[in-house]
């Protein structure tokens, strides 16, 4: 005799049976599944992440021209559940497919490490509850192999190596996987703001990790990070060629009408807090995914043009090479009413066996009528030089060579000029194609934080010094 109880238990178990088919063709029903209080529908940026995760990793998250993205961006705020969705998809993708291999960054072991244990506890789960689905109801098939204790590196039964986790800058020889995911690769605003440390990143990033990734059915790149800097990692990715082979998943934490993107999790009015609260840049990086270095570089504006007028004179600055990993920079300039139009720039590291040549010959095909060179580190020596080449290869005495002791701090001298600079300096519309290492080192310089290049907006500021006959005392 079939009882109330025995129907109810048959309901109960059908309707767990559809979960659990449900949350083995769906990631995002994994998810509701896994940590039904936190993934919730009115949280719809969740299952937005979700969604697109599985799409790329099933290869139908399609480009423009109909193919598939094998890589995607995620630029989402702090606290909104980026980290621990991949985490779970990390255990979805090994449950659907256990020959899978995963290997992740972080910006150090520890959280690589954490990142690596989540996943292998999650995937080893037991229930407390007969009530309760874990990983082993939805993919029993799959289990960690016995014995195989690493939290950084484990297998699953039957495979050799299935997920690494690494932190940035660390050995991953001898692993390939065809799922790699950084996550969280920048610790903080003052790593950000690190030139040297963002290049480092880079390097590991395209050098060593990319080296690692397998070709397959199911090859796949995933980059999870707070957008900090133009040149952290996805900055450098969207700025090269490869930047339409990426999808971009970019979520701010409130939209252009105020609306917050997920009030449970971060409400207006602890929004409205953390803007007072916070550095405006750290603000603009963690909750709209703006980099800092926007706000933060020192020139904003820059003037072009296409014509010029009758110079009154035509003046350089040069600044020469201190050390190896400095560029001697030159610059040209027509001034006119106290305007400075800059006309050549000679940027290289060239050698001064090579430079005090081509520096004499820069200064005579553009009728320069004075040139004043630092005579700082070496400089002396080198103006000397190209004043001596000027006459012997030139047979000419209309350029006035002139050098000079700079005895201001160069920083204070670059803060103080700036404004002149973007009101009163004038560039070729091409600046960009002509001299493409000048402008990088003048459009991104910061005010703020470690700037590995200063020659260019050093000798900049010496142009306006010169056409504000001011910071210069030139030796006779």
């Amino acid at each position: 005799m079939v009882t109330a109880r025995d129907l109810l238990e048959e309901k109960l178990r059908r309707i767990r049976n559809k979960r659990i088919a449900l949350s083995r063709e769906s990631f995002w029903e994994y998810c509701v599944t896994r940590a039904p209080s936190f993934y919730k529908e009115d949280r719809p940026h969740l299952k937005r992440i979700a969604n697109t995760l599985q799409s790329l990793y099933e290869g139908t998250l399609l480009k423009p021209n109909g193919e598939p993205y094998e890589n995607m961006i995620m630029n989402i705020p702090p606290r909104h559940g980026k980290s621990r969705t991949l985490i779970l998809f990390c255990e979805w993708v090994l449950g659907k497919d256990k020959e899978n291999k995963i290997i992740t960054a972080s910006y150090n072991e520890d959280l690589a490490t954490t990142f690596s244990r989540y996943t292998r506890d999650g995937i080893s789960e037991e229930k407390i509850y007969p009530h309760e689905i874990v990983f082993a109801d939805i993919f029993p098939e799959v289990r960690i192999k016995h014995g195989d204790g690493s939290y950084r590196q484990w297998a699953l039964e039957g495979q050799f190596f299935n997920y690494k986790g690494a932190g940035l800058g660390g050995s991953i020889t001898g692993k390939g996987g065809n799922i790699l995911i950084v996550d969280d690769p920048i610790k903080n605003a003052e790593e950000a703001f690190n030139e040297n440390a963002l290049d480092k990143q880079w390097q590991w990033f395209t050098d060593t990790f990319l080296s690692r990734q397998e070709q397959s059915d199911r090859s796949i790149k995933i980059v999870n990070m707070t957008r900090w800097s133009k040149k952290d990692i996805c900055g450098r990715i969207l700025e090269s060629e490869e930047k339409d082979e990426w999808f971009v998943l970019l979520i701010p934490a409130e939209d252009e009408q105020g609306n917050m993107l997920c009030p449970p999790l971060l409400n207006k009015k602890r929004f409205e807090s953390l803007k007072r609260l916070m550095d405006e840049t750290i603000m603009e990086a963690n909750y709209y995914q703006r980099p800092v270095d926007v706000k933060g570089i020192l020139y904003k504006t820059f003037k072009t043009y296409e014509d010029v007028p009758q110079f009154e004179r035509i003046i350089n600055y040069t600044d020469t090479a201190d050390e190896g990993s400095d560029y001697l920079c030159s610059i040209i300039a027509g001034v006119y009413q106290g305007e400075a139009y800059i006309l050549d720039v000679y940027y290289t590291k060239d050698g001064m066996e090579v430079t005090e040549k081509e520096t004499a010959s820069f200064f005579v095909r553009n009728n320069v009528n004075k040139a004043e060179i630092e005579s700082n580190n070496g400089g002396r020596g080198f103006a000397r030089n190209v004043k001596r080449i000027i006459w012997e290869e030139f047979q000419t005495k209309s350029v006035v060579v002139k050098w000079f002791h700079q005895s201001k701090n160069k920083m204070a001298r670059i803060l103080t000029n700036s404004s002149f600079i973007q009101d009163h300096v004038y560039y070729p519309v091409d600046w960009k194609q002509r001299w493409p290492e000048f402008y990088k080192h003048i459009t991104e310089f910061q005010k703020e934080g470690k700037n590995k290049n200063d020659d260019a907006p050093d000798a900049l500021t010496g142009i306006a010094e010169i056409v504000n006959k001011r910071g210069v005392t030139v030796l006779k």
